[in-house]
């Protein structure tokens, strides 16, 4: 979508305000770039010489050890020997594999591992063989962290458990990713995103008033968990640089995921209510949700009287709205929620939706249209922050993916490695343990790796 330039152009406390919704992309990524005056530093891997074992597969684990590696971190991913992460299969789509590309025989990078793995290193253990045991002992020995996302019980059952660890490395940190948690009665059952989508309270206010409960359309709570993960470990790091002592951080996609509820669930705490689906609309705010137009939609977040009241007169052109009793504070909106929303909803069906972008540009009322994913990163926005970052795979050549999404001194941590190959260094990181050309061909031969 192309936004015509037709705007507003104000003064504040002595910058210049650009109303975001119509500037063009090249004036935008000028206008960017002359608030830079000198160039942008960034800061050196912080997680730099931290070695991090990853036992993790699909998106909440891998993704936790995802962002540690973007700091610096050296993620060594110990995958299942014949097929590794579970996403990998997961495909279509999957990047296409280039001419003379190495491990011809292994199926083509899935669009989903991509997303999650990207600045490690792959090796591949078979874990049920004394010598594949071996090697992951090594591993922890010299390890700092060590992440896993195994049903509780399974790993210590292979004697690779918390305390099986911290014998073998005392200052170990060991994250466990979950569905439910190291202990209750559900501790030992699979957690998987959708269904804790349910169970945890976000399905049921998630969709349509009128309509059944809807999951995200995205895996929120695979990626809360793994945030929370990154953010513990990171806590876990430096509690052992006070103490001298691992630690042992139990993650899991259920207090996440309630812990996630945020306002809705001080709201029941608080009040003892029930909460309800709205759909795109706000319990406690009106008018805050998405409207339609002639040809799309459009959201409009109306927070306070004084939003209202200039809605109500340049965009309404119906200033005796804002005196209206029924309409006059939030409350009262609320209250008539239905009656407002329609008058709102007449008027935006009246015309195409670049028209209202025009008409609400520098008007002072929180807005922005509802974008497709093509939309979302040809958005000037997202070109001039520049969001996405192309790497050379060494199997499927140039791969666009999203970039780290923080900034240190206004850079981002670099993508030093691509997302691995099925054992793309499984040599390398055996070599590095001690072991020579014959033994790891022995193993390999054994299958062992």
């Amino acid at each position: 979508m192309s936004l015509r330039i037709a705007c507003r152009v104000s003064l504040h406390s002595g910058h210049l305000i650009v109303p975001r919704a119509c500037i063009s992309r090249r004036a935008f990524i000028q206008t960017a770039a002359s608030h830079t005056d000198e160039p942008l530093r960034g800061i050196p891997p912080p997680l730099k010489g931290i070695k991090i074992v990853d036992l993790t597969r699909v998106l909440a684990g891998p993704l936790a050890t995802m962002l540690l590696a973007d700091l610096g971190a050296d993620v060594i991913k110990v995958e299942e020997n014949t097929r590794g992460d579970d996403t990998r299969s997961w495909h279509p789509p999957a990047a296409p594999i280039i001419g003379d590309a190495p491990a011809p025989s292994l199926p083509p990078e899935s669009a989903y591992f991509l997303t999650a793995n990207r600045n490690k290193r792959s090796i591949t253990v078979n874990l049920k063989r004394p010598e594949g045991l071996e090697i992951v002992y090594k591993l922890i020995k010299e390890a700092d962290v060590l992440v896993e996302n195994y049903i509780p019980g399974k790993l210590a059952s292979m004697g690779l458990g918390w305390e099986d660890c911290k014998k073998i490395n005392p200052r170990l940190i060991y994250a466990s990713i979950t569905g439910y948690g190291q202990t209750g009665p559900y501790s030992k059952a699979a957690g998987y995103d959708v269904i804790i989508e349910g169970e945890a309270g976000l399905m049921h206010i998630t969709g349509e008033p009128d309509g059944p409960p809807c999951k995200v359309g995205v895996a929120v709570t695979d990626v809360a968990t793994g945030l929370y993960t990154h953010g513990a470990i990171m806590a876990a790091l430096l509690s052992r640089q006070q103490t001298g002592k691992g630690v042992w951080v139990d993650a899991n996609l259920f207090d996440s995921q309630i812990a996630g509820l945020a306002n809705i669930a001080s709201n029941y705490l608080i009040s003892g209510q029930e909460a309800k689906r709205h759909g795109t609309a706000h319990p406690s705010i009106v008018p805050y949700q998405v409207f339609p137009c002639k040809d799309g939609f459009l959201m409009i977040g109306a927070g306070n009287d004084r939003q209202f009241k200039l809605l109500a007169e340049n965009i309404l052109q119906r200033p005796e709205l804002a005196d209206d009793p029924k309409f006059s504070t939030n409350g009262a909106r609320v209250a008539n929620r239905t009656e407002i929303v329609q008058i709102i909803t007449d008027t935006l069906m009246q015309h195409e939706r670049d028209h209202w972008l025009e008409k609400f540009s520098g008007l002072g009322v929180p807005f922005g249209p509802i974008n497709n994913i093509k939309q979302t990163f040809e958005h000037p926005q997202a070109i001039a922050r520049g969001v996405t970052v192309e790497v050379d795979h060494p199997r499927a050549g140039k791969v666009k993916m999203v970039a780290p999404a923080v900034t240190y001194n206004g850079k981002r941590m670099p993508v030093e490695r691509p997302p691995p190959y099925l054992s793309q260094h499984t040599t390398e990181v055996l070599q590095e343990l001690g072991y020579n050309d014959q033994q790891i061909e022995d193993l390999r031969a054994k299958s062992v790796i």
